[in-house]
């Protein structure tokens, strides 16, 4: 485990001790919300019987969405706090999973093609080289199976409320691949505990599509990641307000050709 590693894991420890938002298990969902929720769009069709992995998105969340519309479902997550609140999840509601505790970078404990589905919520920034992910999933996702990925807008890694200056957002950071940026978590998201910054690295546009591409990924939709109504009237320099100025995340859809 390098120290890229060791940082995230300690810290993702933390957040769950302080009942982060991306830690609490969703305990609440039907059909309809589970539905919802992993694929809001339409874009996946029935999961039904499909192996799905989740990566290195543990917390409780997608993993049981999937479930629950009958995939098999396996997560992989560098967190063993965070892959408790699956084991939880999946006990309250009464489904299997299976936890795996590992690194995105290395998928060498999966089969070959051993996935119709791989998604893998917002994770990617928290590795500099986002090939080398794309690298190991294209091993494990079978010919025609899909893959959906999270990644910051690259543009605006490291902007957030805190950088309204009475007009706009301001944009000040070098637009470098690999770049790490550390940004403190906002109140809301941190469960109103102080844990340290996330750090996180800018994949840009170029590197992100033209990597899914030499792996094999056919990009199909993409879903400029608002996951609430954008709403202009929101008081500037608040969540609410920076995310109908900035969409802040991207969710690439894609099938495995070759």
């Amino acid at each position: 485990m390098d120290e890229i590693a060791k940082y995230n894991q300690g810290r993702w420890r933390r957040l769950v001790g302080a009942n982060a938002v991306f830690t609490r298990p969703a305990l609440d969902l039907d059909l309809g919300t589970a539905r919802h929720r992993i694929d809001p769009r339409g874009w996946l069709g029935s999961v039904d019987g499909k192996r799905v992995l989740i990566l290195a998105g543990g917390g409780g969340q997608q993993s049981v969405a999937f479930a629950l519309l009958g995939a098999q479902v396996t997560v992989l997550d560098l967190s063993d706090a965070q892959l408790a609140s699956d084991r939880l999840a999946a006990v309250r509601l009464g489904l299997e999973i299976e936890t795996v505790e590992g690194d995105m970078r290395d998928l060498s404990a999966f089969d070959p093609a051993g996935f119709d589905i791989v998604t893998q919520p917002y994770s990617l920034n928290f590795v500099p080289d986002c090939q080398a992910v794309f690298h190991e999933v294209s091993r494990i996702v079978r010919p025609g199976g899909m893959y959906s990925v999270d990644v910051a807008t690259p543009y605006f890694v490291g902007v957030g409320e805190r950088d309204f200056d009475g007009q706009g957002y301001v944009v000040k950071l070098p637009y470098l691949q690999g770049v790490l940026v550390e940004t403190p978590d906002a109140a809301w998201v941190a469960g109103g505990r102080p844990v340290e910054p996330a750090r996180e690295y800018r994949q840009t546009l170029a590197t992100v599509i033209n990597g899914l591409v030499a792996e094999g990924f056919r990009i199909t939709h993409l879903d400029e990641g608002l996951h609430t109504d954008p709403d202009p009237q929101a008081t500037p320099g608040s969540w609410d307000h920076f995310n109908s100025v900035v969409p802040p995340w991207l969710t690439f859809w894609t099938v495995r050709d070759r």
